[in-house]
Order: structure tokens, then C-alpha cells, then sequence
């Protein structure tokens, strides 16, 4: 049990957002805005103190993560490296993405914008997400659009990490060669 907290940054990253999003909801900002800083500094994972993170997130290797203010992640979540769930650049209210539980989000990917990444969705790496993706759907692609429904409705593809078993079923497209 000591290993994630000694070794593993994206354990230590999302602890210190857990203090950081407290110090926030108790009116103490400039200070939840310096450990975030902090942290963002020494682990390379920047998430807003506002931000709201379900139990059970996976980051794996963590590094260039990025989380926006007004973003929601749920619960059993698994974010790969050099994500960002992004803004639009509008100056206030709800400007970015809400994932919901269960969700797999490939390495290098972009969510801009107050989209929805369903329960249970796979987006994969590298996909740059501009519209929202339905419950249990895989997405691909710059922009990234809809590929394939999962067979398993009641699946959670954060927890297996299988990015590429729907590919042997697919007919030809785009994606496959």
C-alpha cells in the first residue's frame, strides 16, 4: 500500500488536488491556487482546485495531464498521459468537458469545450473530441467521431484498459488498413 504514495506521481498529484479542491470550497483560493501550482510544477499534472473528481481515478503515468476549471470527471475513470480536458476560451460559466464513470481516455488526447464523454466511453489516443460521445461508444480521430458501440453495455473500459480488441471486428474504415 505505501508504493502509490511514495512512487506514483498520479496518486500523489490527485491527493493534492483533494486538499487543494477542499482549501477551494472553503474560500481559501489564493491558497488552493499555490498548491496547485505547486504540484503542477513538481508533477507536471495541472488540475483546477474547482474541479471535480470522482473516486477511483487511474492517471496512468500522469504526466501533462491537464483539468479545467468547470470540468467533471466520475467515478473509476482512466486518463492516459498528456490529456487535456480543456475550455473554450469563453471567460465564465460552464466552458469545460464532464466524463462520465468508467470512461477510458487514450494517451495525447484533447476534450475542448462543455461536451459529455458518456459512461463507460473509450476516446482514443491521440483524438481531438469537439461534440459530445454517447455512453458506451469508442471515438477516433481528429476531429473525432463515433467508431464503434461497445458489445457490453454494462462494460467499464477503465478497468480492462483494452484500447484495440474492437478493431478485429470492424469492417474497413478510415482506421483500419
Amino acid at each position: 500500500f505505501s508504493q502509490p504514495m511514495l512512487y506514483f506521481k498520479g496518486f500523489q498529484a490527485l491527493q493534492a488536488h483533494r486538499v487543494a479542491h477542499w482549501l477551494w470550497t472553503q474560500e481559501r483560493k489564493s491558497l488552493a491556487l499555490a498548491l496547485q501550482s505547486r504540484v503542477s510544477e513538481v508533477f507536471h499534472v495541472d488540475i483546477h482546485p474547482a474541479a471535480v473528481i470522482g473516486s477511483g481515478l487511474l492517471m496512468d503515468h500522469a504526466t501533462g495531464i491537464v483539468i479545467g476549471e468547470t470540468a467533471k470527471v466520475g467515478d473509476n475513470v482512466s486518463i492516459l498521459h498528456h490529456v487535456t480536458l480543456g475550455g473554450t476560451g469563453a471567460s465564465g460559466g460552464d466552458r469545460h468537458p464532464k466524463v462520465g464513470n468508467g470512461a477510458l481516455i487514450g494517451a495525447g488526447v484533447t476534450i475542448l469545450g462543455p461536451i459529455r464523454v458518456g459512461d463507460g466511453a473509450k476516446i482514443g489516443a491521440g483524438s481531438v473530441v469537439l461534440s459530445p460521445v454517447p455512453d458506451h461508444e469508442t471515438a477516433v480521430g481528429v476531429p473525432a467521431r463515433i467508431l464503434k458501440r461497445a458489445k457490453n453495455a454494462e462494460e467499464e473500459p477503465s478497468f480492462s484498459m483494452d484500447q484495440t480488441s474492437f478493431i478485429k471486428d470492424m469492417e474497413w474504415t478510415d482506421y483500419n488498413i
